[in-house]
C-alpha cells in the first residue's frame, strides 16, 4: 500500500464531500440565518455528532482497526470473520441502549450540554429537546458505518467510506429546501439527518459483500477479540474525541451567551474542518492500519519513517491552510454563509472565531497522525493522558478568556472559546510528540532545513494575502453588496496565487516534491533488516 496514493484518494473524495458540506451550510445560512432555531438544531446535531467520534471513526476505529489488522495478518479467515461478527453484535446491542437513553432522556441531557437553555430559556430548551429526539438515532446508523469503514480501510478499500458523508450532506440540503419551500419548521432538517445516516450505512453493504466480509452479528462479549477491542476502546472514548469534547464545552458556554453564538462557533468550526477532513482525517484513516501492520511485523524503522513522513505532510498542508483561514477569514465567511438571513454582523462574529480557531490548525492535524502512533501499538492510555491535559487546559482557558471578555464587555465574547480550543490543541499535540520521541518514534534527518523551507514559503504566502486584502479594501468596497460570484473569484484568485507562491518558494528553497510524493509504502523499501519494536 502506497501511503501517498491512498491518502490522495481519500483526500480527493473527502474534498468532494466537503464541497457538498459547504453547499449544505450555505443553504442553511440562507434560509435560517444565525437564529434561535438554528442554534437549537446545531446543539441537537452536535451531540450525536460528538458520539459519532466515540462509536464510529474516532474511538471505535482506533480500537477495532489495530485488532482487525492483527487478525488479518496473523489469523485465519474464519477467525477474522468471527471477530467481525462478534464485534458487530456487541456494538449493535450497545448502540440500541445508547439510542434509547438519548431519545427518552433528551430534556435532561440538555441540562448538561446546554445549561444556558435548560435553566435560562425554557422555550428554547423544549425546541432543542424535540430536535434532539429526532437526530439522536443518527448515532446508531453512523456508528455501524464506522464498523464497515474499519473493515474496508483495513483491507485497503478507502473509496466507499470516504464517499458516504456526501449522502448526509445531500439529505440535509434536501431537508433545508423542504423546510423553506413548504413552510415547515427546522424539524425537517433534523429528520434529514436521520435519513442521511440510514443512507450512509446502506451504501456500504455492497462493498462488504464483495469482500465476503458482511457482518453477521453475534453477541458474545466474552469473545477474545471483543474483549480486546472493548479494553482498547474504553480509554479512547475520551482520548480520541478530545476535540469534540472541547467543542461541547464551548457549546455549553455559548448557550449562556447572546443568540447566534452557537451558530458562529459552528460555522467557524465547519471551515476549520475542511483541511482537517480533506487531509488530516484522510491521512489518519490511512496511517492507522499502515502503522498497525508495521507494528505487527515488528518493523521499527518502517514505523518511524512512515510517521515522520506523515508529520511532514501535515505541516506542508496545515501551515498554509492556517494562514489562509486567518488572513481570509471574513472573505471566506462572506462567500459561504453571507447570504439571505445571514447578516454582516453574523459574518464578522464568525470570522473572529475562525481566525482564532485557525491558530490551532497545525496542532489539530498533528494529533490526527500522532495519536495513531500509539493506537497502532494498542496503547490507548498514553493518548488519554495528553487528551486529559488538553481538556483541562481548554476548560481553564475558556474561563480565563470568556471571563476577561465579560469583564471588559468585549462584544465578541464567544471568540475567547475559539482561542482556548486552539491553544489546548497544542498541549495535546506537544505531549503526544514528547512521549512518542521518548522511545517509540525516531525523527528522520532534515527537520531544521524543512522548518526553514516552510518558514520562507509561509512568509511568501502571507505577503500575497496581505496584498490581496489591501487591494480588496481599495477596489472591491463593501462585501455586503458584492455579488457571491465576485466574492468567490476573489477568494479563488487569492488562494490560487498564494498556492503558486507557496509551492514555488518551497521549490526554490530546495524542497523536492519527490521527497513527499515518494511515501514509505512498502516494507522492502523501508527496511531490509527491520529492527524489533520494543
Amino acid at each position: 500500500m502506497n501511503l501517498f496514493k491512498s491518502t490522495a484518494l481519500v483526500s480527493a473524495l473527502t474534498m468532494l464531500s466537503r464541497i457538498f458540506g459547504f453547499v449544505r451550510e450555505s443553504v442553511m445560512a440562507r434560509y435560517f440565518g444565525a437564529s434561535a432555531a438554528t442554534d437549537a438544531f446545531l446543539v441537537a446535531f452536535r451531540l450525536p455528532n460528538m458520539l459519532r467520534q466515540l462509536f464510529s471513526e474516532g474511538s471505535f476505529a482506533t480500537a477495532f482497526v489495530p485488532v482487525l489488522s492483527e487478525y488479518k495478518n496473523t489469523r485465519t479467515e474464519a477467525e477474522k470473520q468471527a471477530l467481525i461478527n462478534h464485534v458487530a453484535g456487541t456494538l449493535f446491542a450497545i448502540l440500541l441502549i445508547v439510542t434509547a437513553i438519548g431519545v427518552l432522556c433528551a430534556k435532561w441531557i440538555l441540562m448538561v450540554v446546554a445549561p444556558g437553555y435548560y435553566f435560562g430559556d425554557p422555550a428554547q430548551a423544549e425546541q432543542t429537546a424535540h430536535l434532539l429526539r429526532i437526530t439522536f438515532p443518527y448515532i446508531f446508523f453512523v456508528s455501524l458505518c464506522g464498523l464497515s469503514a474499519g473493515i474496508l480501510n483495513t483491507h485497503g478499500r478507502f473509496a466507499v467510506p470516504a464517499l458516504t458523508p456526501i449522502l448526509l450532506n445531500l439529505a440535509m440540503i434536501a431537508g433545508s429546501l423542504v423546510a423553506h419551500h413548504y413552510g415547515t419548521s427546522i424539524a425537517a432538517l433534523a429528520w434529514s439527518v436521520l435519513f442521511g445516516g440510514a443512507l450512509q450505512l446502506a451504501v456500504q453493504v455492497p462493498a462488504l459483500q464483495r469482500l465476503n466480509l458482511l457482518p453477521k452479528p453475534r453477541f458474545n462479549r466474552n469473545h477474545e477479540g471483543v474483549q480486546r477491542v472493548i479494553k482498547l476502546m474504553i480509554p479512547t472514548m475520551f482520548g480520541a474525541s478530545v476535540a469534540q469534547l472541547n467543542m461541547l464545552i464551548d457549546i455549553a458556554i455559548a448557550t449562556a451567551l447572546i443568540t447566534g453564538s452557537v451558530t458562529w462557533l459552528s460555522n467557524a468550526d465547519r471551515l476549520l474542518q475542511l483541511p482537517q477532513g480533506v487531509f488530516g482525517v484522510a491521512l489518519s484513516a490511512v496511517i492507522l492500519p499502515h502503522l498497525s501492520g508495521r507494528f505487527a511485523k515488528k518493523d521499527s524503522l518502517g514505523f518511524s519513517q512512515s510517521l515522520d513522513w506523515a508529520l511532514r505532510m501535515v505541516f506542508v498542508i496545515s501551515i498554509p491552510a492556517c494562514l489562509t483561514l486567518i488572513w481570509l477569514a471574513e472573505p471566506l465567511i462572506w462567500t459561504i454563509f453571507g447570504n439571505g438571513k445571514y447578516t454582516a454582523r453574523d459574518v464578522h462574529m464568525a470570522a473572529i472565531s475562525l481566525a482564532l480557531l485557525a491558530i490551532g490548525l497545525p496542532a489539530f492535524m498533528s494529533v490526527k497522525v500522532l495519536a495513531p502512533g500509539f493506537f497502532s501499538r494498542q496503547d490507548t492510555k498514553t493518548p488519554v493522558r495528553a487528551a486529559l491535559a488538553s481538556l483541562i487546559s481548554n476548560s481553564l482557558l475558556n474561563g480565563v478568556f470568556v471571563g476577561i471578555a465579560i469583564y471588559i464587555d468585549f462584544y465578541a465574547k464567544h471568540a475567547g472559546m475559539s482561542l482556548a480550543s486552539a491553544l489546548a490543541a497544542y498541549v495535546n499535540a506537544g505531549l503526544l510528540l514528547y512521549w512518542l520521541r521518548k522511545g517509540i518514534f525516531s525523527a528522520q534527518p532534515g527537520w531544521l532545513r524543512f522548518a526553514l523551507q516552510l518558514g520562507g514559503a509561509s512568509a511568501a504566502l502571507s505577503a500575497v494575502f496581505f496584498a490581496a486584502m489591501k487591494l480588496s479594501a481599495a477596489y472591491l468596497g463593501d462585501w455586503a453588496i458584492l455579488r457571491t460570484s465576485g466574492r468567490f473569484l476573489f477568494v479563488l484568485g487569492s488562494v490560487g496565487i498564494g498556492a503558486v507562491f507557496y509551492l514555488g518558494t518551497l521549490w526554490l528553497l530546495g524542497l523536492n516534491p519527490k521527497q513527499l510524493l515518494d511515501s514509505p509504502g512498502r516494507g522492502d523499501r523501508l527496511s531490509t533488516e527491520p529492527k524489533a519494536i520494543p
